[in-house]
């Protein structure tokens, strides 16, 4: 577990403007958008706008990007050794982060990448306070690489980046309006949470995001948020307005109380 005292940017708090600095997660198959796999300019570009939108109103944010458009560990061939198929999923992370940072750059926004495997010429290494002094001073960060290591999603990623960097959010965008009991793609009776504690989604398995992830967001008290990525307006609303989505956090006492 990480020890919110140990930086003083770990522990920040939304005010009634909205998030000041946040953690946004990107699939790599929201990049492929109607193709289903590669990366679509069409959607890529819709993404990138969205981003920059929001990063005119002055919020700072990181992103993390997973690959799974170009390459799924999980899903690799048997006679791959898991290892090596993170290391490839890993390597298809840093592809998106620089489709993702050349599109950002060609409208204008001041944008890094920064990879958890070295990658001289192509993005900075990763360093902490390098992400954190890049954010400050208005610039867009990309982590690629994942967290650098084998058997860690990029969801894991996603939360470790939002400590690190003292986000007060971890948003994550999807094809989806939120978090559902079921895939609503696949189940029209699927029922959407507006709003769920920690425990309660990974209790239920909620596959939003993994088990992980969720208890890293779970100990360190950082709020998740689930949003609809298709609609290029969704996470600029997102920012100001907590109907939008769906919510992950702890529950106060008073509401265990009176929910039983």
């Amino acid at each position: 577990m990480y020890n919110k005292t140990f930086c003083k940017v770990s522990v920040r708090r939304r005010d009634i403007e909205g998030y000041k600095r946040i953690l946004l997660k990107l699939s790599g198959e929201a990049l492929a958008g109607k193709l289903g796999h590669g990366i679509d300019h069409e959607t890529l570009s819709s993404i990138a706008l969205s981003v920059k939108e929001v990063h005119e109103t002055g919020t700072q944010i990181g992103v993390v990007i997973g690959g799974g458009n170009i390459f799924r560990g999980l899903s690799s061939p048997k006679f791959v050794d898991q290892v090596y198929a993170d290391y490839m999923g890993m390597l298809a992370t840093v592809i998106n982060a620089l489709a993702l940072q050349g599109t950002l750059d060609a409208l204008g926004s001041p944008c890094r990448t920064l990879s958890a495997i070295e990658m001289k010429g192509i993005a900075e290494p990763f360093i902490r306070r390098r992400a954190i002094k890049h954010l400050e001073k208005g610039r867009l960060v990309i982590f690629a690489g994942g967290t650098g290591n084998p058997f860690f999603t990029t969801d894991t990623a996603a939360a470790l980046r939002a400590m690190e960097i003292g986000a007060d959010v971890l948003i994550k965008a999807t094809r989806v309006d939120g978090i559902y009991n079921k895939d609503p793609e696949v189940s029209s009776d699927a029922i959407l949470f507006k709003e769920i504690d920690y425990d309660q989604a990974l209790a239920k398995d909620l596959k939003f995001m993994d088990a992980t992830a969720i208890s890293l967001c779970r100990d360190n008290n950082l709020e998740i948020r689930v949003i609809n990525i298709s609609d290029p307006k969704t996470l600029k609303k997102a920012i100001k307005d907590e109907a939008i989505g769906s919510i992950v956090r702890r529950r106060s006492v008073h509401d265990k109380e009176h929910n039983g």
